[in-house]
């Protein structure tokens, strides 16, 4: 109101799309103003801003069972699920006032996903077959999309975080560092200005709205500070198209700040002196006891619902591991991950670790899913060492040296590293010691490592772990997401050849045979079928898969 007063913003009604977003409330219509103070880890942990304001072509509801529109208001379908029309909002803006139109779509379009430098692969959920599809502008509020066969996913694929990209590059703005709008020499002075070497990287640097406060954003809140100095500060989008059920203009809060932390335990410290106003994230359940300790001095709820992750931790071995051929062996045999996960005993995990609350399980879809089947959720869940041991010894592991470890069939000892990300999402190091017992129990010698957060990334990204953990997320609707339903990993650390193969159509990587070339098959069947009872049967395929293997 201010700034309109001032002749800075327009009224809020000129600020609002035709047809805004009506965003129901939880328990109540909201009050303007205040700050949400949060907590991360520093610039490698900003995934925890995307988690609290993200907006895809299109969005879920509540429970997952239904495709809602978003950025896009409407769309058609046609032609067996060959040609999808998108309506935009009209009227829609950046946060910076500039029109939001069909030329920002294809402009993301045009200039980056067909431009080999920025996108040397295009996004296997903008694929089918392999094939990519083709956008073109209907009008300035309105695309269309084309593919060669049917895709009758894409409009659930619309939903997921992945294809954010496709509806948050402003071309009024970016356009400044692409060559094909820039002058040549210009853009290299900038490139050089910034201490980098080609024009790509400077473009993705500044078509990173988390890193860079001078690009618009569709968001509820844009970043106004420095990132690389503390704390980051976001401020309310006086443009965001969104609006509660009495019409007020969303957000409702001013300013989120993040304060830098060293650690997770650091946060949930913060959060139990009452220094957070509202976080999940890094939020850790062993804490559950202290927190509802501290609520009443402190002034906080803690509240607690069901999530979409199947496993926390799920335990990632590594089926393209390159530097031990033997090892990568043994992992690929389905009975020593088999003998594995019996030798771990959940119950006592549940009891330790989560206060009995929570649910041992194999990692696999949540009950709530519509893949659901309780034979997946119990497949080698059940704490029996005596049969891990049997298994073992059936595939060649039954000579063990004298401090009772197994041997590998070079004579040298079955040994595993197990490598954890600083700051996980639950009490991994003490699971990591009891994992360790667990399998050394059975022969396995066991170690593991706490790496730092990125480094950790880097390698499972570069697919060099043996053994990891992370979460196991998406398992609510993991058709749209299917880094762990198919032998891929979150971040390939379970399979980073064939990751390669698939999402680049054939053309890198490494081809996967039997058993987990047939999950990929499954799932281009499942991404092709508008038919929803067929996708649900082909992925229940792929979990049974998952369960057997």
């Amino acid at each position: 109101r201010e700034l309109v007063q001032q002749g800075k913003l327009p009224p809020v009604e000129e600020r609002l799309p035709e047809n805004p977003v009506v965003v129901p409330v939880v328990e109540e219509i909201g009050q303007y103003g205040g700050t949400w103070n949060r907590a991360f880890l520093g610039l490698s942990d900003l995934a925890g801003v995307t988690r609290i304001t993200y907006n895809p072509p299109l969005r879920r509801n509540i429970d997952g069972s239904e495709v809602l529109p978003n950025v896009f208001a409407s769309w058609e379908v046609a032609d067996e699920g060959r040609v999808f029309t998108f309506h935009l909002r009209k009227g829609m803006r950046w946060s910076d006032g500039a029109a939001y139109t069909a030329d920002d779509i294809l402009f993301w379009y045009e200039d980056i996903i067909l431009n080999e430098e920025l996108t040397p692969v295009i996004p296997s959920w903008f694929t089918i077959e392999g094939v990519p599809g083709i956008l073109s502008k209907v009008d300035d509020y309105t695309v269309r999309v084309e593919f060669a066969s049917p895709y009758g996913l894409f409009p659930q694929m619309l939903t997921q975080p992945n294809t954010i990209q496709m509806v948050s590059r402003p071309k009024h703005y970016l356009s400044q560092f692409h060559p094909r709008y820039a002058h040549e020499e210009e853009l290299m002075q900038a490139t050089r200005a910034a201490g980098l070497e080609a024009w790509y990287q400077l473009f993705n640097l500044k078509a990173d709205p988390l890193k860079n406060p001078d690009e618009p954003t569709i968001n509820a809140w844009k970043l106004i500070s420095d990132p690389a100095k503390p704390p980051y500060i976001m401020e309310r989008n006086p443009y965001y198209w969104k609006v509660d059920p009495e019409g007020n203009q969303l957000p409702y809060i001013d300013r989120v700040v993040q304060h830098y932390a060293d650690n997770a335990e650091v946060i949930n410290l913060m959060a139990v002196s009452g220094d957070i106003d509202m976080q999940l994230r890094h939020i850790q359940f062993l804490n559950y006891p202290l927190l509802m300790e501290n609520s009443e001095r402190s002034g906080y709820r803690v509240l607690m619902w069901p999530r979409g992750i199947g496993a926390n931790p799920y335990i990632a071995f590594n089926l393209n591991y390159p530097d031990d051929p033997i090892l990568r062996d043994i992992f690929l045999n389905e009975k020593f991950r088999q003998a594995a996960s019996l030798a771990i005993n959940r119950d006592e995990i549940n009891e330790l670790m989560f206060f009995g609350l929570g649910e041992p399980r194999q990692a696999t879809v949540v009950a709530e899913s519509v893949y659901y089947k309780p034979e997946f959720a119990r497949a080698y869940a059940d704490y029996n060492p005596d049969e891990a041991n049997r298994l073992l010894d059936s595939i060649g592991l039954d000579r063990r040296d004298a401090q009772g470890y197994r041997l590998r069939p070079d004579g040298k000892r079955l040994q595993v590293l197990i490598e954890i990300p600083e700051g996980g999402w639950g009490p991994w190091i003490d699971i990591a010691e009891l994992v360790k017992d667990y399998w050394e129990a059975v022969g396995i010698s066991t170690d593991f490592k706490v790496l730092e957060r990125s480094y950790w990334f880097t390698r499972a990204d570069a697919g060099i772990t043996q053994v990891t953990f992370w979460t196991m997320d998406y398992q609510l609707t993991p058709l749209v997401n299917p880094d762990k339903l198919l032998p891929r990993g979150d971040r390939r650390e379970i399979a980073h050849d064939w990751n390669l193969w698939y999402d680049s159509g054939g053309t890198r990587g490494v081809k996967p045979t039997g058993v987990y070339l047939k999950a990929f098959e499954l799932y281009d069947q499942a991404k092709s079928t508008p038919d929803e009872a067929e996708q649900i049967r082909l992925t229940q395929e792929i979990l049974q898969l998952q369960r057997e293997y």
